[in-house]
């Protein structure tokens, strides 16, 4: 299991992706009348951490044999000859100045991190206005030096594109542009829904053959633990102009038991068990809590710039810690704090 690249469905990106598809047969159904190829976009926009990319990952495994997928990330660096290099390389031609994907297939084209070309000294966005011109003409001009200027038509296109909301100095993308996209916005997952993903990400990392069920039995109080130290420390720990980054996300829970499963899949499972042959450490909960307190630390304190605000965190720390697991398997504060 690798665990960057796992998918897990929510309410939210379930209906989300139940309208992506709605929309993609309904104009299907509109092209056929018009005896005319052409799809509609999405635009999804949401914070940081919401799942955009992996809402548009998931609809992407559900694409039939006639759809063809491709994926661009835009950067402050992605520029109109970029854009366009990566649409031809996924384009053939049928006749004079027509083309279409690959095996007359039906391309979609998912456009992450769509606002983030650069704004030239004009206000522009140049690589989204080539976007524009492919969108809302079918096309744009060869590069090519013997045919430099003249049109070329693309159908069987389809984009869908994801952005953060154009707040805190991020940038917005022009109305010329976003009126051929059907805007979504993703809310952040709620708290059932997060405990949803890592309890079932976790029931993978500790499984029965492998656990006992004093190992297994610690699964929820983790979640639930992670959740409410991230919540205290978004509500405790606040941006502001010097600590503009002081934004914690479902990224840092992620971050957590990321490092929480490389450990669980090293030397095929054995380093949690094995930690009862340490001085230290007698007891797998202990570890596994011991464990979740380091990556805890590497996450979210790598983030903090003054030695209050980690104090800040440190006791919200400890006091999260007692409250989840002292009553509960009955340690001392001795041994859950050091």
């Amino acid at each position: 299991m690798v665990f960057s690249q796992l998918l897990i469905p929510t309410t939210d990106s379930t209906r989300a992706e139940y309208i992506i598809e709605k929309l993609r047969t309904l104009d299907e159904m509109r092209s056929e009348a018009r005896k005319e190829v052409g799809l509609l976009n999405t635009l999804l926009i949401g914070g940081s951490g919401t799942a955009k990319t992996s809402i548009v990952l998931m609809n992407s495994t559900r694409l039939g044999a006639d759809f063809a997928f491709k994926r661009i990330n835009f950067s402050f660096y992605t520029l109109p000859h970029n854009f366009q290099e990566s649409i031809d390389s996924e384009v053939e031609k049928k006749n004079a100045k027509n083309y279409r994907p690959f095996g007359d297939k039906k391309l979609v084209v998912f456009l992450d991190d769509f606002s983030m070309p650069q704004i030239n000294e004009w206000g522009d966005q140049i690589t989204l206005e080539i976007t524009r011109q492919l969108i809302d003409f079918r096309g744009f001009y060869f590069l090519d030096k013997e045919e430099r200027g003249n049109p070329k038509s693309i159908a069987g296109l389809q984009f869908l594109a994801a952005m953060n909301h154009p707040t805190n100095g991020r940038n917005d993308v022009p109305n010329r542009i976003k009126r051929l996209f059907f805007s979504l916005n993703v809310p952040p997952p709620s708290d059932k829904a997060v405990e949803g993903i890592y309890g079932r990400i976790l029931n993978e990392l500790l499984p029965k053959k492998k656990y006992s069920e004093e190992v297994i039995g610690m699964v929820n109080p983790i979640v639930e633990a992670t959740i409410q130290l991230w919540m205290g420390a978004s509500s405790k720990l606040m941006p502001t102009p010097t600590k503009f980054h002081y934004v914690f996300t479902i990224r840092e829970l992620a971050r957590v038991f990321g490092g929480m499963a490389r450990v669980a899949q090293a030397s095929q499972y054995k380093v949690i068990m094995d930690c009862k042959n340490l001085k230290e450490v007698k007891d797998p909960k202990l570890f596994l809590i011991g464990l979740w307190r380091h990556e805890c630390q590497r996450t979210f304190v790598d983030k903090l710039i003054n030695n209050p605000d980690k104090k800040t965190f440190e006791d919200l720390l400890d006091k999260v810690t007692k409250e989840k697991f002292k009553d509960a398997f009955g340690f001392e504060d001795s041994e859950l704090l050091t």
